[in-house]
């Protein structure tokens, strides 16, 4: 690979319920567990910053692959869900829903667009084979 950016987060405290800040200050905040599972909620979790990374990642991607094809994609849209949940073997594991709106282009072209936008998205390929992602064109 050819790295073209690295970033740095370090985490104190007590893990979900602690602080994360970025090596530049520029993310800098309080990590607190869901109310949905058992902590006091109020902040940040894993999973939601997971999620605002994925879609404006794929959302990027997306908008490449549409200039890439002379393709208007102004007016698109993602929403990212991130699911959190047990294992079968105790362990925890995620899942991803993309839903994806691309509303100046028919039904075929924008699936093409956003199948494409999968395969070049740095998150898409970093999940691939790992846990499952759902892709939904709206």
């Amino acid at each position: 690979m050819n790295v073209l950016y690295t970033t740095t987060a370090h985490a104190v405290g007590d893990g979900r319920n602690g602080h994360v800040r970025s090596e530049d200050g520029i993310l800098d905040t309080e990590m607190r567990i869901p109310k949905d599972m058992g902590g006091p909620g109020g902040a940040p979790n894993p999973e939601m910053l997971f999620a605002a990374g994925y879609a404006a990642c794929f959302h990027s991607a997306l908008k490449v692959v549409g200039r890439q094809d002379r393709v208007n994609v102004d007016g698109t849209e993602v929403v990212a869900s991130v699911a959190i949940g047990t294992l079968d073997n105790g362990g925890f594991g995620l899942a991803v829903d993309l839903k994806v709106s691309v509303p100046n282009v028919d039904r075929p072209t924008a699936e093409k667009l956003v199948a494409r936008a999968h395969e070049i998205c740095p998150y898409s390929n970093a999940t691939r084979g790992n846990i499952p992602v759902t892709l939904t064109v709206d």
